[in-house]
C-alpha cells in the first residue's frame, strides 16, 4: 500500500509510536511561530526551561494581534517579544508587517516540513505542501527546545475535485461547502488532503485559503500536494529553492474519499454563529448588510485583494454600509499600491485597516448594535467580532466586495465580469521588517525586557486519586475558546496577565463565573459535544487552572483543547454515556474517584454527593499525558525529564 503525502511527512520525522490511527506519535518540528496574543507566555514557557538557543530549523515571532496599543500594555508586551526573540535566537517580525499566516507562507514556509505555531490557524501551511499544527504555546516552547510535538495518529480523509472554479466563483467557497458537508465537528482526529485533477486549478494562495479554513472542521490539519503551482509560487517569491515535489502515491488509501466539483459550485455563505451554517448566497439576497470586512488570515493575499480593486473600481459603497481592507502583508500592501489597486479600493468608500488580524478577533471596527457584517474571515462566532448581538456571516471576498456596492447580501455572479487576475511572475521583496535574533555570543548578556503588565506563570497541581469539588459551570455543545476566554480589544493586552484575564473567563456564557470558581476555591466543569473548539490558545486552559479547576467532563473535545487542558494539569474526561450529561446540575458537589487507577483502566467515577447520582467516565491518556498530569502540568513535567 502506498502513502499519502500527510503519511510520507509523517515518516521522515517520526520519533516514536507506530503510525496506527489512534496511538500517540512523537513528530521532529522543523519550524515554529507565535503571534503576540499567544507568544508572549510561549516565551515565559520557554525561558523557564533554561535552554540558551533554540534548536529547530527556524523560529518566528510574529507581532499581528494585539496592534492596537490603548495604554501601555501591548506596546510592552511587543518589547519582551523583540528581546526575548533577540536573546533565544527566534526571528521577530515588527507590527505592521503583516498576519503570521501570510507572512509565513510567502516567505518562509518549506514543502515537506513540518511546522507548530501557538495559532489555531497554522495549518494555512499545508497550502504550500507543509504538515502543518495549531498548538498550545507550551507545545511550541517544546518544540523550540528541541522536544518532539506528541499528537494521536489521525484517520485521513480526501477531499478529490475535479472541475475547475467558475468566474466570481473561489477557494473559499470550497472550503465552506466541505463545511456545509463535514460540520464544525466532522474533521476531528483526521488530516485532509486536498487531491484530484481540480487540484492543479488552484494556485497557492486559494490552497491556502482552504487549509486555513480547515481548522473550522476539527481537522488535526489539512495539506495540499507540492507540485507546478508550488514551484511557481515559490520561484516568484524569489525561493525556488525551496520547492520540493511532494504528492500521495498511487495506491495510497485514505479512511474516507469526499468529492467535490468544483465546476459546480455556487457562492457559498456560513451564516450567525457558526462556520459550518452554510447556505448558497443567492438564497439570501434580501438581508440588509451593515459592515463589510476583507481581510484576515483567510483571505487577505494578493490576488483577493485585486480581484476586490476590480469589482470596486469606479463605483461607490451603498451609502449604509461601511467596508474595511485588511491587507495580510506589507508585501501584499505595497503591490496594491504600487499598481493602482489600492486607489480603486480606496476611492470606492472602503477604509485601510493596518496588515494585521484586527476585526477578526475583535480588535477594533466591531459591527453595530444588532447589526450585519459580512466577513471574509474564518470564524463567526457568537460576540467575536466585539459586539455581542451582531450577525457575522462568513464569504469570500468577491462575494463581500460584490455585497458592499449592493448594500444587501449580493451573488457575485450577477455581476459583469472582471479582467482575469493572476499571480505575478515575481512579488516585490523586502523583509526588512524581520529582525534577526543576536550572536549567540552576543545573546548571552542581553537584556529581556519585561513590563509590569507580565506576571508569573501560575503553577498546575498534580492530580490526585479523588477531586472534590464543585460543579462551577455546565454549558452546552460547540463551547469555543472564544466562549472560555474572550478575544477583542479588551481582553487581549492582559494575555501575558493571568490573573486580569481571570476576571473575562467564560463573560460570554455566565459573567459570574470568575466570582463563582474563585469562591468554591476548587471545581468542576462540565461541557457538551465538541467542548473547547475554535483558537489555539492556551488561556482557555491556564485561566480556569488559576481559577482553580481540576477537572473538565463533556461529552466531547476539540484536539488542541484537550491537549492545552493536559498541559495545564486539568484533567479531561468524557462521559461513557452521554445521556449522563443530564443527571449533574451546576452549584452540585461532585467528587471523581479512582483517578489513579482509571488513568491505567480508563474509566473513573463521577458523583453528585448530594443526591448520589453516578457515572461513568472515560479516562483515556497515554502514559506520557499521564505523567504530565501527575507532575502539575507539561512544564512541571519537562523540567523533571529534562
Amino acid at each position: 500500500m502506498g502513502n499519502t503525502i500527510a503519511q510520507k511527512i509523517i515518516r521522515s520525522h517520526l520519533i516514536s509510536g507506530e503510525m496506527t490511527p489512534g496511538s500517540e506519535i512523537a513528530l521532529k518540528i522543523d519550524q515554529t511561530l507565535t503571534q503576540d496574543a499567544t507568544g508572549t507566555m510561549a516565551y515565559l514557557e520557554f525561558e523557564t526551561m533554561g535552554i540558551p538557543q533554540v534548536k529547530t530549523e527556524f523560529s518566528i515571532a510574529y507581532v499581528d494581534h494585539n496592534t492596537l496599543q490603548c495604554g501601555f500594555m501591548n506596546a510592552d508586551d511587543h518589547q519582551y517579544l523583540q528581546t526575548v526573540a533577540a536573546k533565544h535566537g527566534v526571528r521577530f517580525s515588527r507590527p505592521g508587517n503583516g498576519i503570521c499566516h501570510q507572512l509565513h507562507l510567502e516567505r518562509f514556509g518549506k514543502p515537506g516540513k513540518t511546522l507548530i505555531g501557538s495559532d489555531s490557524h497554522t495549518p494555512t501551511g499545508g497550502g504550500i505542501g507543509m504538515l502543518a499544527f495549531g498548538a498550545g504555546g507550551m507545545d511550541v516552547a517544546v518544540a523550540m527546545g528541541g522536544g518532539a510535538y506528541y499528537i494521536n495518529m489521525p484517520k485521513l480523509f480526501k477531499v478529490e475535485l475535479t472541475g475547475k472554479l467558475n468566474p466570481f466563483v473561489s477557494a473559499k467557497d470550497a472550503a465552506l461547502k466541505l463545511l456545509q458537508i463535514l460540520s464544525v465537528k466532522g474533521g476531528v482526529g483526521a488530516i485532509i488532503e486536498w487531491g484530484g485533477p481540480g487540484v492543479e486549478t488552484l494556485t497557492v494562495p486559494e490552497r491556502a485559503t482552504i487549509t486555513n479554513m480547515g481548522a473550522e472542521l476539527g481537522a488535526t490539519t489539512s495539506i495540499f500536494p507540492s507540485d507546478e503551482q508550488t514551484r511557481i509560487f515559490l520561484a516568484a517569491q524569489g525561493r525556488e529553492e525551496d520547492y520540493v515535489p511532494l504528492s500521495s502515491d498511487e495506491d495510497a488509501e485514505y479512511d474516507r474519499i469526499i468529492p467535490i466539483n468544483l465546476s459546480e459550485l455556487k457562492p457559498m455563505i456560513a451564516c450567525p454563529h457558526s462556520p459550518d451554517n452554510v447556505v448558497e448566497v443567492a438564497s439570501l439576497k434580501d438581508v440588509k448588510v451593515d459592515q463589510v470586512c476583507i481581510g484576515s488570515c483567510t483571505n487577505s493575499s494578493l490576488v483577493d485583494m485585486l480581484k476586490v480593486a476590480a469589482i470596486l473600481k469606479g463605483k461607490t459603497i451603498a451609502p449604509g454600509v461601511n467596508l474595511s481592507i485588511s491587507p495580510g502583508s506589507r508585501q501584499v500592501l505595497t503591490m496594491l499600491a504600487n499598481c493602482g489597486a489600492l486607489t480603486d479600493i480606496l476611492a470606492s468608500g472602503a477604509r485601510l485597516l493596518e496588515c494585521a488580524c484586527g476585526p477578526c478577533i475583535g480588535m477594533g471596527f466591531s459591527p453595530n448594535s444588532g447589526g450585519v457584517s459580512l466577513r471574509t474571515f474564518n470564524r463567526n462566532f457568537l460576540g467575536r467580532s466585539g459586539t455581542k448581538d451582531a450577525n457575522v456571516y462568513l464569504v469570500s471576498p468577491e462575494t463581500a466586495a460584490a455585497s458592499a456596492l449592493a448594500g444587501y447580501i449580493c451573488d457575485p455572479t450577477t455581476l459583469p465580469p472582471i479582467p482575469e487576475i493572476t499571480l505575478p511572475a515575481h512579488f516585490d521583496i523586502d523583509d526588512s521588517s524581520v529582525l534577526q535574533p543576536l550572536p549567540p555570543e552576543e545573546a548571552v548578556n542581553a537584556e529581556v525586557l519585561r513590563g509590569p503588565n507580565i506576571k508569573p506563570f501560575p503553577k498546575g497541581k498534580p492530580v490526585e486519586d479523588t477531586i472534590s469539588a464543585q460543579l462551577v459551570l455546565k454549558v452546552g455543545d460547540n463551547i469555543t475558546t472564544d466562549h472560555i476566554m474572550p478575544a477583542g480589544a479588551k481582553v487581549l493586552p492582559y494575555r501575558s496577565n493571568i490573573p486580569k484575564m481571570s476576571e473575562f473567563c467564560f463573560e460570554v456564557c455566565d459573567p459570574e463565573f470568575p466570582a463563582r470558581a474563585k469562591a468554591a476555591g476548587s471545581g468542576i466543569i462540565l461541557g457538551g459535544s465538541n467542548y473547547g473548539q475554535g483558537s489555539s490558545r492556551e488561556h482557555a486552559a491556564l485561566v480556569p487552572m488559576y481559577l482553580g479547576i481540576r477537572a473538565v467532563v463533556t461529552k466531547s473535545f476539540a484536539r488542541i483543547h484537550v491537549a492545552n487542558l493536559i498541559n495545564a494539569g486539568i484533567l479531561p474526561l468524557t462521559f461513557q454515556c452521554e445521556e449522563d450529561y443530564d443527571r449533574f446540575t451546576q452549584g452540585s458537589s461532585l467528587t471523581i474517584t479512582g483517578i489513579l487507577e482509571g488513568m491505567d483502566t480508563g474509566t473513573v467515577t463521577l458523583t453528585d454527593t448530594q443526591t448520589g447520582a453516578a457515572a461513568k467516565l472515560n479516562c483515556v491518556l497515554t502514559p506520557r499525558q499521564k505523567a504530565i498530569l501527575l507532575a502539575g502540568g507539561l512544564l512541571a513535567y519537562t523540567k523533571e525529564n529534562s
